[in-house]
Parts: C-alpha cells; sequence; structure tokens
C-alpha cells in the first residue's frame, strides 16, 4: 500500500482527500496540528500531531512512514488576517513549506501536489481566469502562496522534485455521505454562514456590496464542491505517479454564482428565510471571479460531479442540520 503524508490532513478538504485517497488503496498519513484540523476527521490512517515548522517532528514522520508522495494542504487561509498579520502568514505557510520540501529531497520523496487557490491571481484583468493569466496577489495569503509556487519551480530545477499546484477557487459543500463538512472557527465562508443564519444559530449574515456590474448587482464567484476538489487531488497523484511531469492546475466550474443566488439556494432548500443586512463592498473584492479549467478536464480528466449549487448547498445543510 503506497503511503501518501497528507500535511493538514485534518482539515476541511485535506479529511476528505483522505478519505479517497483510501478508497483508492492509498494509507493516507495525516500530519496535522490541530489548530483548525480536528481530530475526529482522521478516519483513514494514522495521525501525526505535528506542525510543518517543527523540524524534529516531520523528519521522525518521515523516518517512521517513509511516504512516497505529500498532498499539502497545511496552511493557515485567513485573508483578513494575513494583512494584519503578514509575519505570521510567512513564517507558517512559506518557511513551514521549504522545510516540509528538505524533509522531501533528504528522505527520498520527490513528488508533491501543492494547495494552491485564485488568490495568487488577484483582480483579474480578464475573465475567465485561466493558468496563464497574469498573478498579481493583493495580500499576503496569496502572496505566500505564488511565494510557494515559484519555490516549487526552483526546487524541480535544482533537486528534480516534481510538483503539482492546484489552484482552486471557492471551496464548498460537505462530504456526500454526511461524515465530514466545513467546521472552521472563525467561519468566515458564504455557505456555512448562510446555513447557520437558516438554522438560528447566527442572528444574521451580512451581504458586502449590492452595486456591483453583476446581474444582481451582487459578488460572483466559482464554487466547486470538496468532493470534486478532493477527485482533482486524487487524480493528480496518479498523474505525477505516471508521468513524472510537473503541472498547474486551475480547479474550478466555468460558472459563477452570485451571493443572492447563495441565499435563495439556501432558503429553497431549507424552508427558511436568512436573516439579512447589506453593507459597503469590502476592499479588494472583484466582481466577478470565475475559472477556466479546461486543462483540469483535459490532462487530468477531471470533471466537477457535485459543483451546481444545489448539490453543494444540499449536502452542506445535511451536514450542518446534523451537528
Amino acid at each position: 500500500m503506497k503511503k501518501i503524508l497528507v500535511t493538514g490532513g485534518a482539515g476541511y478538504i485535506g479529511s476528505q482527500t483522505c478519505k479517497l485517497l483510501c478508497k483508492n488503496g492509498y494509507l493516507p498519513i495525516s500530519y496535522d496540528n490541530l489548530i483548525y484540523g480536528h481530530r475526529e476527521a482522521v478516519k483513514w490512517g494514522p495521525l501525526v500531531v505535528g506542525d510543518i515548522n517543527d523540524v524534529e517532528v516531520l523528519r521522525r514522520t518521515f523516518m517512521e512512514y517513509k511516504p512516497e508522495a505529500v498532498i499539502h494542504f497545511a496552511a493557515y487561509a485567513y485573508v483578513g488576517e494575513s494583512v494584519e498579520n503578514p509575519g505570521k502568514y510567512y513564517q507558517n505557510n512559506v518557511s513551514g513549506t521549504i522545510n516540509l520540501l528538505e524533509m522531501m529531497r533528504n528522505n527520498g520523496c520527490p513528488k508533491i501536489i501543492f494547495s494552491s487557490t485564485c488568490a495568487t491571481y488577484g483582480v483579474p484583468e480578464s475573465l475567465p481566469l485561466d493558468e496563464t493569466s497574469r498573478q498579481n496577489p493583493i495580500n499576503p495569503y496569496g502572496k505566500g502562496k505564488l511565494m510557494i509556487e515559484k519555490i516549487l519551480e526552483d526546487y524541480e530545477e535544482a533537486y528534480d522534485t516534481r510538483y503539482i499546484s492546484l489552484r482552486y477557487f471557492n471551496a464548498a459543500g460537505a462530504d456526500p455521505n454526511g461524515e465530514l463538512g466545513e467546521n472552521h472557527d472563525p467561519e468566515t465562508h458564504l455557505i456555512p454562514l448562510t446555513i447557520e443564519a437558516a438554522l438560528g444559530k447566527r442572528a444574521v449574515i451580512e451581504v458586502f456590496g449590492t452595486d456591483y456590474d453583476t446581474p444582481d448587482g451582487t459578488a460572483v464567484r466559482d464554487y466547486i464542491h470538496v468532493a470534486d476538489l478532493a477527485k482533482a487531488h486524487l487524480l493528480a497523484l496518479e498523474y505525477l505517479e505516471k508521468n513524472n511531469i510537473s503541472q498547474v492546475f486551475n480547479l474550478g466550474t466555468s460558472i459563477g454564482t452570485s451571493v443572492q443566488e447563495i441565499i435563495h439556494a439556501v432558503e429553497k432548500i431549507t424552508g427558511d428565510k436568512v436573516p439579512l443586512i447589506y453593507g459597503e463592498r469590502r476592499a479588494g473584492d472583484p466582481p466577478i471571479l470565475v475559472a477556466s479549467a479546461e486543462k483540469a478536464r483535459k490532462i487530468l480528466l477531471w470533471e466537477p460531479e457535485r459543483s451546481d449549487i444545489y448539490s453543494i448547498v444540499r449536502d452542506a445543510w445535511s451536514w450542518h442540520s446534523a451537528q
């Protein structure tokens, strides 16, 4: 059984990916400091409680398990916090990734799937965004992810490390079987916030901006089901194993959904009104962010299967309402 080290394996997307890896004959070793991850989400392989900045724990993990590849999710991921405390983000996300890459290099583990982000693009010059679009991130979170992409290029040139960077758009939804869901603290994502408001767990949600140049005036984003994201990581791993060629892929649906459309979908599925207040636009929020994922479709043969907005909201609702 091939062993895959999954940093951040106790997190939202990481745990879903571990489940799929196990189902397909891999042994996922979750490596997570449990600051944002959840011990109970690790069910399909061993858990190592450790930080990517803890070189000794990393070294022991590589020596014990001898993973053949790494899927790297571990990162701080709050954009606003990255603006307020960039040092925290560069120290953890960038320096921690260098620690991980050095450990891979020193232990004969030459392949990594990297969890990147559409935040590396910044404000788009044209839509839909594809992998050749200009990358000009506007916050330290996106800048750090772009730095790591560049570091991976250098590691390939110098050390023959092979990588796939997956730039995904708005992860959403929950495990279709109800075992895993989105459980962040604090929660900042629109769909769980809206569902919590419908459940009465949150007094109100704020819609930031109603005067965008979009069909209903609210911001439009590309939502991708977490199960479809997990499948993309599996396909990326299989591609790297077979072809040993580094690649970069967008993961999205090429379909934009507005804030107002999300609210309507939640109200339709739950049967409850969502209490709203309307506020000003947030600085740096573009009107529309939509991906072209044609490259992933063509090369990885990846096809989003559950990423229509009603499937996303329905799965998320099933999980949240059971908590």
